[in-house]
């Protein structure tokens, strides 16, 4: 299944969703509609919104509070990247400049802090103190995660286990939070909801591991971003772990002083390294493990034409690297 066939599951769905999202963009003061309508329309393929839309529906749920459930959880994706390209000081957001480079970084902050805001508007809609927890809880482990990235930037000693819980924290929870509370609008059985749950975090930490892949065989065009960003900026992610347990030692040397330093000086060197070591095919095993857990997960949904997109989604996560 084609990523355009598994967003035509739930295709008109996925239009009430985009307008949905432009209405409650609406404020008062023009800055912050102009910012808010600017990241959001900025061309993210809406990856946990469709996330939210397949679970419910899967699960038979066919009226309109999905929609505005999936609205939350892309205003929550959406104030974490006006955060997180603050933090990175980043200039490069899925090909173009980011709200930071454009309007300054007191804005984008400020303009994050309403779409949490609009987002827990939007949460207490929907009646369920259940939705309210998982997502409350999310966007806590959320930040956490930002923090532990935050420092471990230029931490050439990060381990593997605490690699893990980085990504978990800061990318795989939303994938989990979104599957998690469709599955909790939609009336779940117990072994429902913890599968949809899963799912999500498997899921999650999939598309991570292959991004990280991407930043050492990716292309600027395709991936909205340079190749080496994450080197640049001092983070270690898995393929450089793998590179540095299997190089030499002047190798490793290498590796650590250009993450504790952070730019490109050393990056054709380091792509080789890392090329060589096997590490690019380790990640991406390990990535590929975390699909297959998520696609085991869905044993507990009836076969239906979005039960299959959600097999396919997983399929195209670990696809994404040529």
């Amino acid at each position: 299944m084609t990523a355009q066939r598994i967003y035509d599951t739930v295709a008109e769905d996925f239009s009430l969703v985009n307008d949905l999202i432009i209405r409650r963009l609406s404020s008062d003061v023009p800055m912050v509609e102009k910012i808010a309508q600017y990241i959001i329309e900025s061309g993210g393929k809406r990856l946990r919104p469709l996330l939210v839309l397949l679970s419910a529906r899967a699960l038979g749920h066919r009226g309109d509070e999905p929609l505005k459930l999936a609205a939350v959880i892309e205003f929550l994706h959406t104030a974490t990247l006006l955060h997180d390209d603050v933090v990175d000081t980043s200039d490069l957001r899925r090909g173009r400049a980011t709200a930071n480079a454009r309007w300054g970084n007191a804005p984008s902050v400020l303009v994050g802090d309403f779409l949490y805001a609009r987002a827990f508007e939007m949460m207490v809609e929907l009646r369920s103190l259940d939705i309210m927890d998982v997502l409350s809880h999310a966007t806590a482990v959320i930040a956490e995660g930002e923090v532990m990235q935050l420092m471990n930037v230029k931490n050439p000693d990060l381990s593997e286990d605490q690699y893990m819980a980085v990504i978990h924290n800061k990318t795989a929870m939303l994938f989990e939070a979104a599957s998690h509370t469709g599955a909790l609008l939609s009336g779940a059985t117990d072994l429902q909801e913890r599968g949809l749950r899963d799912y999500g975090k498997h899921l999650g930490l999939a598309f991570q591991l292959v991004d990280d892949v991407l930043d050492y065989q990716g292309d600027a065009e395709a991936m909205g971003k340079n190749v080496g960003d994450d080197l640049a900026e001092g983070k270690t992610t898995l393929p450089l772990i793998y590179a540095m347990a299997r190089s030499t030692d002047d190798e490793r040397q290498l590796i650590r002083s250009a993450i504790r330093k952070g730019g490109l000086d050393d990056l054709p060197r380091i792509l080789e390294i890392v090329q060589r070591s096997g590490a690019i095919d380790d990640t991406l095993a390990r990535a590929r493990e975390q699909a297959a857990l998520a696609n085991d997960c869905l044993g507990c949904l009836p076969d239906s034409a979005h039960k299959e997109a959600l097999v396919a989604l997983t399929e195209l996560a670990v696809a994404r690297v040529s």
